[in-house]
């Protein structure tokens, strides 16, 4: 008897132990024309995916930072491309606003990139969500 309560005792722990696991979710903000910054963004994004197999990552880009997923400007394509091929895991994200500022349209993107109407909103919908945020700078 007092085996079997032990034992029911370290199931209901370790299930309520794994009910407590959130997803591991993080949104990364970008606005830096920098191309360090740029490839600090990626560096960090791709940690978190080899850190963690089942995390969940967005890079949301507006501001300067539309350089780096423009097809004709861009030096990181190659790497944007490398991580966006992963949907499940990995996104990247432009601000409409930011684009038409600058003209720029879709099809001049990096393929894998997405669209978003705001970049700033596109962040706070995923922080509402539970979203962890970081703001990549130098």
């Amino acid at each position: 008897m007092k085996k079997n309560i032990t034992l029911i005792a370290l199931m209901l722990v370790s299930s309520m132990l794994f009910a407590q696991t959130k997803d591991y979710k993080v949104v990364f903000d970008i606005t830096s024309g920098d191309t360090a910054v740029q490839k600090t963004v990626l560096r960090q994004a791709g940690g978190v995916l080899a850190s963690d197999p089942a995390a969940k990552v967005e890079i949301v880009i507006y501001g300067d930072a539309l350089s780096m997923i423009t097809k004709d400007k861009s030096v990181m394509a190659a790497a944007v491309q490398q991580l966006a091929a992963n949907k499940q895991q990995a996104s990247f994200k432009v601000c409409q606003v930011t684009m038409k500022r600058h003209n720029v349209d879709a099809s001049m993107l990096i393929p894998g990139v997405e669209t978003v109407p705001d970049g700033i909103y596109e962040i706070i919908t995923k922080q509402r969500e539970g979203w962890g945020y970081i703001k990549v700078a130098h």
